[in-house]
């Protein structure tokens, strides 16, 4: 006879323990013991894409590997989804998937299951073509739980064999608490990706951090009474429970269904393959920055944990830690090498798959960090053909004094040299950071914000209120002053800064390979760069030093006021690393985006900050020959000898004059940057910089009252690195 049973609302029914058909043995908990009534695959979120990486399983036949997460209501069974090429899957109805040649079908790993929800992930696996191709996925009869979304096949592209990716970056995908939503139409600018997407696909985006904002756990969450106390010590002594963290969980989960269920971010989640690192708004404002008798209170360390569970599961699509910290459960305040030991009322109807394996485009950190008390989490995967990508987890491990542990650097960088040194094809790294690494200095307003004088004014606000918002509600210091901790140019991060910038010299030159930094976080749009100094003469094209640093940021937070980019831009100054390295920001802002007569967002004299919504794009600068025939085709495609407006390309810069302005032109790609260059539409190659350049366009907001979010272009070009890279110049060397 069967159990008795009771409906527990959601279209299941509660029963006795069960075993899990999917994952056997492969899991602790023994699950939230309810099991689907519907023949339905009840979905809160989803689908999800991420690429992770790609590898020559047969020879000569690389293959793209990625995943697709969907949550579910619990009590599922092991769901399908069936991957076809474009065209061949012919309908989706009910359960039934019909599909045409060259289908194949993937079950889904259970990675964690509760009383409310389930997360299920497909790992998917495709053959690299000789053209670039396109594919469908759809899961077997999966219907929303919310009844006013509808389910349809998704499809993404990958490149051809002899492609690297078209890559999309953003970052800060969410707004600071207090902003006016409406104000801003949303995420608008995705409406303009997927413009841009349907007319030439991105084969993969990078989120830079900040691809979800949960800011608001301490504004209408369940720390809003921790908040509210005035007592700092009070505020660093309060305990982190087991209901809290229950609340915090709800919280941080509904937030992640909310953000990533929203259109039209959902549909580009769908469709372009994501490979994220994270930042503070994805944990909390702040997080890592505020001094350190603060962070370890018992609330940050919780929130970090929790933070952290959904951060792998929805953006990586990995399986989170058994348990994370409260003070209610001595195990979990002890962590270990490999992080927070098993709490039994956390693991009370729930389900954590314990063997999942780390994807080998993973970099785990040695111990776990400081606040966030789990391995650090760093990425390296290749883009197709000739780019690497590496990412940096700058958020794990942070403290207001380092950014990351010198064992994690060497980790990196014996990784990137290892595969570099394997694949000699490769000709650019891309180089992802949380935030920018190439930018203007603001340590005068940190010494200001620092200062003893600011000490009577901290006192009022504690006793009065005197100050308002310009003080932060956690540590009490100055609200900006996290912000600006957070910057490689802060003061205490300097030594980190520069030693990180001469392993990344040290790897170029090694291995002759172009370095392209990507960094949001500032919101606002600007390019960096290092260069050596114009007294060694050295061109771009063969300067290893030559690192630009796109910024990106934001694709839908607010951006700052005018005046604030304006005062960057006075900053920006040309810096000096080293004896042989200098640094400034590109004038690529010609013009205000969109026609003339709009709301100037900058000064005339300001052409090097743009305080608008952005997004950018980067791929190779010439178009590869796609192969036609099954013979091996040569690695290295023929040099494009004019560019898409029929002239010649400049193959190589003259030295750069020791009397120039460096923040204009010193090479043939960045000549003519901005809305005039061939690069600024995004949509075609230059063929400014040669076959292994790249093309950099940064798409900005033309008014943040237009609800589809259309944008303007600036474009530039980074080229490859010719040979060693003048390797005996310079007095390093």
């Amino acid at each position: 006879m069967d159990p008795p049973s009771t409906t527990n609302g959601l279209g299941h029914d509660a029963i006795t323990p069960h075993p899990d058909p999917a994952n056997g043995t492969r899991g602790v908990g023994t699950g939230p013991q309810v099991i689907s009534t519907t023949k339905q695959l009840e979905v809160l979120v989803g689908p999800l894409l991420n690429y992770r990486r790609m590898s020559n399983e047969k020879a000569g036949e690389p293959i793209w590997h990625g995943s697709v997460l969907v949550v579910t209501t619990p009590g599922q069974t092991s769901p399908q989804l069936t991957l076809s090429p474009a065209g061949a899957v012919i309908a989706s109805e009910g359960n039934a998937v019909f599909t045409g040649p060259g289908s194949r079908t993937f079950d889904a790993d259970k990675l964690y299951e509760d009383t409310d929800k389930a997360f299920w992930r497909f790992m998917v696996q495709v053959p690299f073509q000789r053209f670039e191709s396109k594919w469908s996925y759809a899961i077997k009869g999966l219907s929303y739980v919310d009844e006013k979304k509808t389910e349809k096949p998704q499809i993404f592209a990958v490149p051809s064999i002899s492609q690297s990716m078209r890559i999309l970056f953003h970052s800060c995908n969410g707004f600071s608490v207090g902003t006016d939503i409406e104000a801003f139409n949303g995420p608008a600018l995705w409406n303009d990706v997927l413009r841009m997407h349907a007319e030439k696909p991105f084969h993969v985006m990078l989120g830079g951090g900040d691809q979800i904002y949960n800011d608001g756990v301490r504004v209408d969450g369940p720390l809003r009474p921790w908040t509210d106390i005035g007592n700092p010590h009070k505020r660093r002594e309060f305990p982190f429970g087991q209901q809290m963290r229950d609340d915090c969980d709800e919280y941080y989960f509904q937030n992640y269904v909310r953000w990533y269920g929203q259109k039209p971010f959902s549909t580009a989640n769908g469709q372009i393959p994501q490979v994220n690192i994270w930042d503070d708004h994805d944990i909390i404002d702040g997080f890592g920055s505020y001094t350190d008798h603060f962070m370890k209170c018992p609330v940050f360390r919780g929130i970090g944990g929790v933070a952290h569970k959904y951060y792998l599961l929805f953006q990586h699509h990995q399986a989170p830690p058994k348990s994370t910290f409260t003070t209610d459960a001595p195990a979990t305040t002890h962590v270990g090498v490999e992080g927070t030991p098993a709490d039994p009322a956390q693991l009370k109807g729930t389900f954590v798959m314990t063997d999942d394996q780390h994807d080998p485009s993973h970099i785990i950190g040695t111990k776990p960090g400081p606040y966030v008390e789990e391995r650090s989490l760093n990425l390296y995967c290749q883009l197709g053909a000739r780019i690497a990508f590496c990412g940096i987890d700058a958020r794990t491990e942070r403290t207001r004094h380092q950014i990351n542990y010198p064992e994690t650097y060497k980790l990196i960088f014996d990784r990137l040299s290892n595969e570099l040194s394997a694949n000699t094809e490769i000709k650019h790294l891309v180089l992802l950071l949380g935030v920018p690494i190439a930018y203007p200095r603001l340590q005068w307003l940190e010494n200001i914000f620092s200062s003893p004088l600011i000490a009577p004014i901290k006192f009022l606000n504690k006793r009065f209120g005197f100050g308002g918002n310009f003080f932060n509600k956690f540590d009490g210091n100055i609200d900006l002053l996290d912000d600006l901790d957070d910057h490689y140019t802060a003061h205490q991060h300097k030594h980190e800064r520069k030693e990180l910038v001469h392993m990344l010299q040290d790897l170029s030159k090694k291995h002759s390979v172009r370095i392209t930094i990507l960094g949001g976080d500032v919101h606002l749009a600007a390019i960096g760069r290092f260069y050596s100094k114009p007294k060694l003469g050295i061109p771009a094209e063969k300067d290893f030093r030559y690192m630009p640093n796109v910024i990106s940021s934001a694709i839908t937070n607010k951006p700052p006021p005018q005046a604030v980019a304006n005062l960057l831009a006075r900053r920006n100054k040309i810096h000096h690393l080293d004896h042989d390295t200098d640094e400034t920001l590109l004038e690529i802002f010609d013009r205000d985006p969109g026609p003339v007569g709009e709301r100037k967002k900058s000064s005339d004299a300001n052409h090097a900050t743009m305080p608008s919504r952005n997004y950018a794009i980067i791929c190779e600068s010439s178009a590869h020959p796609t192969p036609t025939s099954s013979a091996p085709q040569p690695s290295a495609p023929v040099p494009p000898t004019t560019t898409v407006d029929g002239e010649a390309a400049q193959e190589t810069s003259s030295p750069p004059d020791p009397k120039s302005n460096a923040r204009k032109p010193i090479h043939a790609g960045e000549k003519g940057a901005g809305t005039g260059h061939p690069a600024a539409n995004g949509l075609r190659e230059t063929g400014l910089c040669g076959p292994y350049g790249l093309d950099v366009t940064l798409r900005v907001e033309i008014s943040p009252k237009d609800p589809e979010g259309r944008t303007d272009g600036y474009g530039f070009s980074v080229p490859a690195l010719e040979g060693g890279g003048y390797a005996d110049q310079g007095s390093r060397w």
